[in-house]
């Protein structure tokens, strides 16, 4: 997987709802060397700072390497944590940071937003899914092409066994573009300006690859649903 901008990471201008300011406790109990609480936010930030980490270097052992540095960092750093991001917003300017750093030793570090169009440059929806110019309804849903009613509500589908195979397939399937944006977004649950900040991406490039990405995997689903075949307009 190719990796992100060889730069030094800004945090966000703007606070997005996921970006709000750190909580204080938790602040504390981690510069008191509160075992729980590093041991908290460890469980849930590694796995998504491994994704990040992987962007910048070459193997899964570098990205290991760069995970571990970031979190020595944060710890030498919390006295001067001033809690104007939220605390995972500075740890993934840390992470970015060292990653960037790692990268370049390893040759390998280019921009995200570099790699050229997405393999998939076309309509995030089946253009046949709407009615033609000449139709009274032009530009609507036709009959066939309407989105589907899941067959239970959409959060017990997705997580079906069956439902959660067939979107780590179809993830994985994905241009890389897509594929890096919706798994930080949708998987680890970054917030857009914490997206758009690690890609050097622009906030109107993040949000279409977004919904490029989601709108292939809800086309998966449907399918699915429909016994296989494709859902088309008529």
């Amino acid at each position: 997987m190719s990796s992100v901008d060889a730069k030094r990471h800004s945090l966000p201008s703007r606070r997005s709802d996921n970006d709000q300011p750190a909580d204080p406790a938790l602040v504390e109990r981690l510069r008191v060397a509160d075992a729980d609480a590093f041991a908290e936010i460890v469980r849930a930030w590694s796995p998504m700072m491994l994704h990040v980490a992987r962007l910048y270097v070459s193997t899964d052992a570098s990205a290991q390497e760069v995970v571990q540095e970031a979190w020595l960092a944060m710890i030498q750093g919390l006295d001067k944590f001033e809690g104007r991001s939220s605390l995972r917003t500075w740890m993934l300017a840390i992470l970015g940071n060292i990653g960037c750093s790692r990268g370049v030793r390893e040759a390998r570090t280019v921009p995200l937003s570099s790699l050229g169009p997405d393999e998939d440059d076309g309509p995030a929806v089946d253009p046949d899914r709407f009615r033609g110019p000449d139709d009274r309804w032009s530009r609507n849903w036709t009959p066939l092409g309407k989105p589907r009613p899941w067959p239970s509500s959409p959060e017990e589908e997705i997580m079906a066994a069956e439902n959660r195979t067939l979107l780590e397939s179809g993830l994985a399937e994905l241009p890389e573009r897509q594929r890096t944006v919706v798994t930080l977004r949708d998987v680890h649950g970054l917030s857009s300006d914490e997206v758009s900040s690690l890609l050097g991406l622009s906030a109107g490039n993040q949000r279409v690859l977004l919904h490029r990405g989601r709108s292939r995997l809800r086309g998966l689903l449907e399918m699915h649903y429909a016994g296989g075949e494709p859902v088309m307009g008529t």
